[in-house]
């Protein structure tokens, strides 16, 4: 496998993906309690050394807006974005909803709103429960043991921190010269090997990585920007997960490369990076404003709603430049 880090042997023990073998759950080198995988490499002093170095002078919004009609995983049956006025002022006057009379509700204009979604909906992260192998996810939690009539009870992306981290971006359609890496392209490690040469970027240990297909282009056609997308291969994601990336996510709804390569698992990256890697996952992910102006290494910031339990959350993300 190409190599373009170097990870001395004390490292390789809080890496999970060195202990991983072929479509097993790993037991996490964190404790048979832990829930977050990778992310326990963010502490105090790497927080406080990325934000040292961040400009706040110039922000970029990783993020998509959610609409009605907006690209999603609809495939498995799960419910597109959805929103609706719960209250609006001339319907405040006429129902009197509160009983406070139509005076009042002609002063005061109320308006409301709720959503539906699937958790995976937009730019967000996916959790440690999301897949797993037999019946188990991540740290040998089982699906007997750990999971209830609702949610499950560990793994969930309540469990995550806040992000504060070093954030790489690799432009692998840049790289190629590309606006758009071509359908179900798949990128191993020799993208990305070429990607930190080209752009003179270093993989370590701690980091956000963000791989740039050029999906983000077909956005918001749902046809175009969901079918057979570009990604990671289990080969490009093993190489991103032995360099001690925390996060992984690309711009494209599913990380990796679809259709699946390998026959008998059609979700070979998820799995490999969720069951085996303790790698959350980020998808949807707009970085076309991070590659237009070649910020390749930046402070990431970003949390997740802490949803109990659940698979996946939505996500701000945002990228500041460093200070050299």
């Amino acid at each position: 496998m190409c190599t373009a880090y170097l990870v001395d042997e004390a490292t390789k023990q809080r890496i999970a993906a060195y202990g991983a073998k072929l479509r097993q759950v790993s037991a996490s080198p964190f404790g048979k309690d832990d829930q977050i995988g990778m992310l326990n490499l963010i502490d105090a002093s790497t927080r406080q050394a990325i934000l040292s170095r961040a400009d706040a002078g110039k922000v970029f919004d990783l993020a998509v807006d959610h609409f009605i009609g907006m690209p999603g995983w609809i495939a498995a049956n799960d419910p597109a974005f959805q929103i609706w006025m719960t209250h609006t002022p001339r319907g405040e006057e006429l129902a009197d909803v509160m009983k406070v009379g139509f005076d009042h509700n002609k002063l005061v204009s109320y308006s409301g709103d709720a959503i539906s979604m699937y958790t995976h909906c937009g730019t967000h992260v996916d959790s440690l429960n999301h897949f797993g192998y037999h019946g188990k996810v991540f740290n040998n939690f089982t699906s007997e043991d750990h999971l209830g009539s609702r949610h499950w009870t560990v793994n969930g992306a309540d469990k995550h921190p806040p992000v504060i981290a070093r954030g790489i971006l690799l432009d692998v359609a840049g790289l190629h010269g590309l606006d758009m890496m071509p359908p179900s392209h798949g990128i191993g490690p020799e993208d990305l090997e070429g990607c930190l040469r080209h752009q003179k970027t270093e993989l370590r240990c701690g980091d956000v990585v963000m791989v740039r297909t050029g999906r983000m282009r077909a956005w918001p056609d749902p046809a175009a920007y969901m079918t057979n997308p570009p990604g990671l291969t289990r080969a490009g994601a093993e190489f991103l997960a032995k360099g001690g990336a925390i996060i992984i996510g690309a711009d494209n709804h599913c990380v990796e490369q679809s259709p699946s390569a390998d026959p008998q698992n059609w979700q070979v990256v998820h799995t490999y990076l969720l069951a085996e890697a303790g790698i959350p996952m980020m998808e949807i992910v707009n970085l076309e404003e991070l590659a237009e102006e070649k910020v390749y290494e930046y402070a990431f910031l970003g949390a997740c709603i802490k949803l109990r339990g659940a698979t996946g959350s939505p996500m701000r993300p945002i990228a500041m430049p460093l200070r050299d």
